[in-house]
């Protein structure tokens, strides 16, 4: 029994739906569920953006001021391991020196250790000692050769104050071995603490070795002021426990690679609230200058926590109504797009598709089905007036070409490219609000103050640890000019030179240069600044005549009249102190507002290119008092918040008439503010929704909407008589099959002329042989 016209093409459509993997339905499938998707993650998004009580900026700010206080401690204690170890080193290479005399030319270079001892290693005899007391019973002489026997090493005092001591051999021939041996406490090196924060140094079980920033209780004359410390007191250790317990665990595994910043462990914590204000903490675990590289420091186990008390902000969470209304909108936007796609351009291509197979099958009865309009309309009349050339080949009809308008107008409007673009500007007129207009932080942010102080402190801590590097620069020189003596001969001085710049990567280049300027002993590079009639009366200076800054350090040598050593520090090393997270752009700037180093691009010598910034590093230059002060700024202007801080040049040293300046400065939209993060994830909607729109009707203006307006134009000229054209479908999908059709339907037109022409010619001649029928009367 043959199945109902009804039933066959419900068979066809399954067989066209099963075969087309491609064409219409992926990118509006696509679009849909992305369109679903991105208005999932907008209600999510902008709906979980809450006003913390404490913003997360704040919170990242106290895990970057304790972080500074770690890099600050491990490079503090490292220096003094070196400097012990390069003391020692030198000692040992030339004659030998009194106990005394060792101890008199270190104190006289460095004054960063409590106390100072030279033991004898063979008998355990105290042989000269400088400063406080030594515990030296807890080093035991016998396992100094041993691996680790030299590791410095914190002991625990009467007092319960703690110590790190630090161990080197002094070693000469036909000598006693010696122990040099250096007491230090566990405090930090220029850390600017601010009003109301402390920092602790901590254990790896957790117990406080120091702290600053706390004062004793029995200095305190108010009964409340007592209270508070005691409170903060029993804070810090809560914090402290669990600082030590965070902080055990890998590197590799709390950081994802490639996320830069901090090598170590290091995060936030918060405490109890108290009058308004909650206890915020922020710990960092010493860790070397790479990941992965340890040091004399490191292997300490020790971590850092900075605590303050911080405003709360009394304000109400944001609620997740916009949030519903946009996705909401972004629905009915994507609802519209879809059926309007769906209705004039897949359904009539499917249409196309049917009616073709039809066509080619040998059902001609029935007229073709036409669409609204647009290329689907025109493709579609192109088919019915070829439907109709087929039937006259079957009724030997001839087969000419239907006149264009056989059945209606030509419908050319409203094509499918002018209906991708209509929901184009669908889907904009939900993207660009989102981009430009929706959600907008303006000059309304709040900026929490505790982040101007924090930028303020931090930058002034960055310049402590900037000139302390210097100092220290200039004293490893005036150490190695102490060891060299009056008598180093050029190689005795070379060797010392060599040695130095292998110890301390800081120098690009080292030599010895007397009082007419001539050298003597050079190791690195050469001088890049002019040698002149003899050493610098500065001890740290700056030739600007070339074309990066150099900085130079110059010790004289006891004993030689106008010999010194002089040093010329690697701007790379300048630069990679200001690596700091969290305080945007920083500059070192000179007197005149020059850059020195950067932690950025920057071209040697520019200026700040800022009337406000060269203002404030003014501002902050002047005497406050006995010093000048750091200082700290939130600009507003245009809607952009940025927060800016400098801080001069102060607390003596050999860099400390340099009157240089560390200048920072960030815009506070990179930072965790409630506003800015709404505002970020409104603009990542809109530009979701803007690539969700380009990449879908680009695809299907590519693959179907370009090849359908192709096919339309080669439909046309085959229904106006364009039998020489063979069709070639781009892809397999319904435009394809379509195109196929065609070509099959312009087959049969092209056998059936061709037929045609054969009988018309053999009727013409009245067939071969034949007699006419005026010879057969005449015969």
């Amino acid at each position: 029994m043959a199945a109902s016209p009804a039933k066959r093409r419900r068979k066809a459509r399954r067989r066209a739906d099963m075969s087309l993997l491609g064409g219409i339905r992926p990118p509006i499938t696509v679009l849909s569920v992305l369109l679903l998707a991105l208005a999932g993650f907008t209600a999510m998004s902008l709906g979980s953006v809450r006003e913390d009580r404490l913003p997360q900026a704040v919170l990242t700010s106290q895990q970057h001021f304790a972080e500074d206080g770690a890099i600050a401690l491990r490079a503090s204690l490292d220096e003094s391991v070196t400097d012990l170890d390069r003391a020692a080193a030198l000692f040992s290479a030339g004659k030998p020196v009194a106990p005394d005399a060792v101890l008199d030319r270190i104190g006289s270079v460095y004054q960063k250790w409590r106390g100072t001892a030279v033991v004898e290693i063979g008998s355990g005899r105290l042989l000269a000692a400088r400063g406080e007391n030594l515990p030296l019973t807890a080093v035991d002489l016998t396992k100094l050769s041993g691996e680790g026997g030299l590791a410095p090493r914190m002991v625990t005092l009467a007092n319960g104050e703690t110590r790190l001591l630090t161990l080197a051999l002094l070693t000469w021939k036909d000598q006693p071995q010696q122990l040099l041996v250096a007491s230090s406490s566990l405090r930090f090196p220029g850390i600017s603490l601010g009003n109301l924060r402390s920092i602790a140094v901590v254990g790896a079980d957790g117990t406080v070795l120091s702290t600053d920033g706390i004062p004793e209780p029995e200095m305190l004359l108010s009964d409340n002021r007592r209270a508070d410390v005691k409170r903060d007191t029993k804070q810090l250790a809560s914090f402290a426990r669990t600082a030590a317990k965070k902080t055990r665990a890998n590197p590799l595994t709390v950081k994802e690679p490639g996320s830069g910043g901090f090598p170590g462990v290091s995060g936030s914590l918060t405490g109890g609230v108290t009058s308004g204000e909650r206890a915020a903490a922020g710990y960092a675990r010493l860790s070397g200058p790479e990941p992965g590289v340890g040091t004399s420091a490191t292997s300490l186990d020790l971590t850092v926590v900075a605590m303050t008390d911080i405003a709360q902000n009394p304000s109400r969470t944001t609620d997740a109504f916009a949030g519903l209304v946009l996705a909401g909108a972004l629905l009915l936007v994507g609802a519209l797009v879809i059926a309007l796609l769906v209705a004039t351009v897949q359904r009539p291509l499917i249409t196309l598709f049917l009616e073709s197979r039809r066509l080619t099958r040998g059902d001609l009865t029935r007229p073709v089905t036409i669409p609204r309009g647009g290329e689907a309309a025109r493709i579609a009349l192109a088919l019915d007036r070829l439907r109709g050339q087929l039937r006259d080949l079957d009724l030997d009809g001839g087969g000419a070409p239907a006149a264009p308008g056989a059945r209606g107008r030509d419908k050319r409007r409203t094509g499918a490219r002018t209906l991708v673009a209509v929901c184009a500007v669908l889907l904009l007129a939900w993207c660009l609000p989102l981009g430009l207009l929706v959600n907008r932080a303006g000059d309304s942010v709040v900026v929490p103050q505790q982040l101007v102080n924090d930028q303020r402190e931090r930058t002034d801590t960055l310049n402590d640890r900037v000139r302390r590097a210097l100092n220290e620069g200039q004293a490893d020189l005036a150490s190695v000019g102490a060891l060299m003596g009056a008598d180093a001969g050029p190689d005795r001085m070379a060797d010392v030179l060599e040695h130095t710049l292998r110890e301390h990567t800081r120098y690009a280049s080292l030599y010895v240069i007397d009082g007419s300027g001539k050298t003597l002993a050079q190791a690195g590079g050469h001088p890049r600044a002019p040698l002149g009639k003899g050493p610098r009366k500065e001890p740290v200076a700056l030739y600007d005549g070339a074309k990066e800054p150099v900085i130079i350090a110059t010790a004289e040598i006891p004993g030689r009249t106008r010999t010194a050593v002089v040093g010329e520090f690697r701007i790379d090393f300048l630069n990679a102190l200001l690596k700091r997270p969290g305080l945007g752009e920083i500059r070192v700037v000179d007197a005149k507002h020059r850059t020195i180093g950067s932690n950025s691009g920057y071209r040697a010598f520019q200026g700040l290119g800022d009337d406000r910034l060269d203002a404030l590093v003014q501002g902050s230059s002047l005497k406050v008092g006995a010093a000048p002060k750091p200082g700290g700024v939130l600009y507003r202007s245009g809607g952009d918040h940025v927060i800016a801080a400098a801080a001069p040049f102060s607390g003596g040293g050999a860099a400390g008439d340099l009157k240089w300046s560390v200048v920072s400065w960030q815009s506070a939209k990179g930072l965790a503010i409630g506003e800015y993060s709404l505002q970020n994830r409104t603009v990542l909607a809109g530009l979701l929704g803007f690539a969700v729109g380009a990449a879908c009707l680009g695809w299907l203006q590519i693959i179907v909407v370009a090849p359908l307006r192709e096919l339309a134009r080669r439909a046309e000229a085959l229904a106006d008589g364009d039998r020489r054209t063979v069709l070639y479908p781009r892809h397999h999908d319904e435009v394809g099959a379509v195109t196929r059709s065609l070509e099959i339907i312009r087959q049969q037109l092209q056998q059936g002329g061709r037929r045609r022409g054969r009988q018309r010619t053999t009727n013409d001649t009245g067939g071969a042989g034949a007699p006419s029928a005026t010879t057969a009367g005449r015969n």
